[in-house]
């Protein structure tokens, strides 16, 4: 709840008039506790994951040949009522593990120092801020996946995640329950180095989860924005990691691909990517020379 009786106050306090982002905020958050704030990351789950992926599932519905070109494991289709069946189990392990983790993190959120008043961040504060929460997750994340692809761990735990072998948008956050709580750890490492504002706190977990969604369509679209992010994955690198499944000791990485190259768990990716490559290139040179072959027969 902000400390301030009314804007004219929190404009003296801050020493200037409050900017038009401020002014929402402060009519918005003004009666509100901290805890109650904090507490919208449960509904930006639940609607994330519930209209986040519908475009996707519409896709996969209309099986039309200007999308199935980009589907990156095309001989796979998932009907509505499978889709559907991941998405309860899915909002199945929100309603019982990830809200009510929500609901008692929050002493731990306001000991690292994230913060629900006045000012707002600027722009390039969160912008810094959730590079930093990428970077960390990323790097963290990546060591957490190679210990779930372990004997152990994958037979225990990860081989629930990897149940879809060509994954699906509502399947990005499907997964046992002690693989939700493990990978909560990296997730919150970011905020707890760098602390910010809870709004940058919601975009992380805003942001995070649409890309984890994106990973796990199943389609590699070229328009993608996220195709221009330096070191990148996206849906076709992480498919792969699903398509070999519990014996995949490559693709580890949850967002950026840099860990993979430097660590050297990339290498079965790569060969078949050349692999594939050169198949497509002899096809394609097969086909000019039954065509010139062709002509020369005809005359």
């Amino acid at each position: 709840m902000l400390p301030y009786a009314s804007m004219e106050e929190a404009a003296s306090a801050l020493g200037r008039n409050l900017t038009m982002a401020e002014t929402l905020w402060y009519k918005y958050s003004a009666d509100k506790s901290d805890y109650f704030l904090y507490c919208h990351n449960i509904l930006f789950l639940f609607v994330i994951f519930s209209v986040v992926p519908l475009p996707m599932v519409f896709i996969e519905l209309m099986r039309s040949n200007n999308f199935d070109q980009y589907k990156i494991q095309p001989k796979v289709r998932m009907s509505l009522s499978d889709m559907f069946r991941c998405y309860k189990d899915v909002m199945g392990m929100f309603f019982f593990i990830v809200g009510p983790l929500q609901l008692v993190s929050y002493p731990s959120i306001k000991m690292i120092g994230i913060r629900a008043g006045l000012p707002l961040p600027s722009g390039w504060e969160i912008f810094l801020q959730l590079l930093v929460y990428f970077l960390v997750e990323d790097y963290t994340n990546y060591w957490i996946h190679r210990f779930l692809h372990n004997k152990w761990g994958y037979e225990k735990i990860h081989r629930v995640h990897h149940e879809y072998s060509a994954p699906i948008a509502f399947a990005a956050p499907y997964a046992h329950w002690a693989e939700i709580l493990i990978l909560g750890i990296p997730s919150f490492l970011g905020p707890a180095i760098v602390p910010g504002h809870i709004i940058t706190f919601w975009l992380w977990i805003a942001l995070r989860q649409i890309e984890a969604i994106e990973t796990h369509s199943g389609y590699d679209f070229p328009w993608m924005p996220t195709k221009y992010i330096p070191f990148y994955g996206g849906a076709e690198y992480h498919d792969y990691h699903h398509y070999v499944g519990g014996q995949s000791q490559s693709n580890f990485a949850s967002v950026f691909t840099y860990c993979d190259y430097v660590y050297g768990t990339d290498k079965g990716y790569r060969y078949q990517k050349k692999f594939l490559s050169k198949m497509k290139e002899e096809s394609r040179s097969g086909e000019q020379n039954g065509g010139f072959y062709q002509d020369l027969k005809s005359e």
